[in-house]
């Protein structure tokens, strides 16, 4: 089991999903998160506004899956996400020792889904 977070742009997000859907990807976890990467705070446009700082408005998804869905993650967040730009995200994959699903007390690969 892994857990893949990405942090991508806001005006993304949907691209991504849809790319994730047709990867049979559907559980996630999404959150609207401030940080910067190598831009470092340059002046983005985000839903019609200018936005400039040191922290900039980013997604953060994060998405538990098995080993056969690894790759086919990966590979849908990149192509909705990537625009070949300064600033697209990144994705990090790490070892997820543990899943429990609360409502039936499942473990492992089957509480994932």
């Amino acid at each position: 089991m892994k857990l893949i977070i990405a942090i991508i742009q806001p005006y993304k997000l949907e691209e991504v999903k849809e790319e994730l859907y047709k990867a049979e990807v559907n559980l996630m976890t999404v959150s609207e998160v401030l940080g910067h990467g190598r831009q470092m705070g340059v002046a983005e446009v985000y839903r019609g506004h200018k936005e400039s700082g040191n922290l900039l408005r980013k997604i953060r998804l994060e998405i538990a899956v098995n080993e056969d869905f690894v790759e086919p993650t990966i590979k849908a967040i990149i192509k909705g996400a990537k625009t070949r730009e300064t600033g697209d995200g990144k994705i990090f994959v790490l070892d997820l020792k543990e899943c429990i699903r609360i409502r039936t007390e499942e473990r492992g690969g089957q509480a994932i889904g």
